[in-house]
C-alpha cells in the first residue's frame, strides 16, 4: 500500500496507474505505468506497456493479480467509468486516494460484469495479500 500511495502522491494532480503481480494471491511486484491520458480524472495504460509487463510477469513466473490507479481528488472507490472499463475480471482493482490516510487511502475491488465487491487486504511482511 505504501508504494501505491507514494506513486499516487508523486503523480498528483494526475491519476497514476500500474499493474500488480505476485504468486498465490500475494502481491510482490508493482509495475508503475504511464497514464496515456495524462488526466486527473481518467487513466489508460498504453498497450505496449501492458505487453511489456505481461511478458516480464511470464518470464518471472508471476501472476497478474491487480491493476491500480489513483483518484487524486476523490475517494478510494471505483467510478462508473472504472466499472465500465474493468476488462480483467480475475484481478483486483486497487483505487488509491492520495489525500486520505489509513484504510481509506487504498482499497481493492473485484469487478465482474458490472458488479463491484470490495476485497479484503492483508499486509504481510511489507507485501499485500489479496483475499
Amino acid at each position: 500500500m505504501k508504494k501505491l500511495l507514494e506513486e499516487a502522491r508523486r503523480h498528483y494532480p494526475l491519476e497514476c496507474c500500474g499493474l500488480l503481480a505476485g504468486r498465490e494471491g500475494l502481491i510482490t511486484e508493482v509495475y508503475p505505468t504511464t497514464n496515456a491520458l495524462k488526466s486527473p480524472v481518467a487513466f489508460e495504460i498504453p498497450a505496449e506497456e501492458l505487453f511489456h509487463f505481461f511478458r516480464a510477469m511470464r518470464e518471472e513466473g508471476l501472476e497478474h493479480l491487480g491493476i491500480y490507479h489513483s483518484h487524486p481528488a476523490g475517494e478510494a472507490q471505483p467510478s462508473p467509468s472504472d466499472i465500465e472499463l474493468a476488462y480483467y475480471p480475475d484481478v483486483a482493482y486497487f483505487v488509491v486516494a492520495p489525500g486520505k490516510e489509513g484504510s481509506a487511502a487504498c482499497r481493492a475491488f473485484s469487478i465482474r460484469d458490472g458488479e463491484v465487491r470490495e476485497v479484503a487486504l492483508e499486509i504481510v511482511d511489507g507485501s499485500q495479500s489479496v483475499d
